[in-house]
């Protein structure tokens, strides 16, 4: 079952992202702050990261450097309610870019891509 880190600062977003993705079959955590998020990263491996970017303490572009350094392999998928960040130069560190909406077969299609291909956490932190 792959796993999925979901970090937003507003829950209702983490109960309803973390909700349809366990319908889908996958293993969901999920974070409301990004402190000691490189931290989490490293204990939970997740196979695949949902990132928002404006979050009440922390900018999601940082943080989405912050996990590059250290877990360059693991996909990220930024998620946020503004489309203007796509054109922000750190944003093409991520996988994919969607905006938030209700519904959420376009973030669903962007995980299914995200995840084909990809190595298993261990797997692809060894091969560096």
């Amino acid at each position: 079952m792959k796993k999925i880190l979901i970090v937003d600062d507003e829950e209702v977003i983490r109960m309803l992202y973390g909700e349809e993705l366990e319908d889908e079959g996958y293993d969901v955590i999920t974070t409301g702050t990004g402190q000691g998020l490189v931290e989490l990263v490293g204990r939970e491996k997740p196979d695949l990261i949902i990132l928002d970017i404006k979050m009440a303490e922390h900018d999601g572009l940082d943080l989405l450097q912050d996990i590059r350094k250290e877990y360059y392999n693991v996909p990220v998928i930024l998620c946020s309610a503004y489309s203007s960040y796509k054109g922000d130069l750190k944003s093409i560190a991520a996988d994919y870019y969607v905006v938030k909406s209700a519904d959420l077969s376009e973030l669903k299609r962007k995980i299914s891509m995200a995840l084909e291909g990809h190595l298993p956490f261990d797997s692809a932190q060894e091969s560096e």
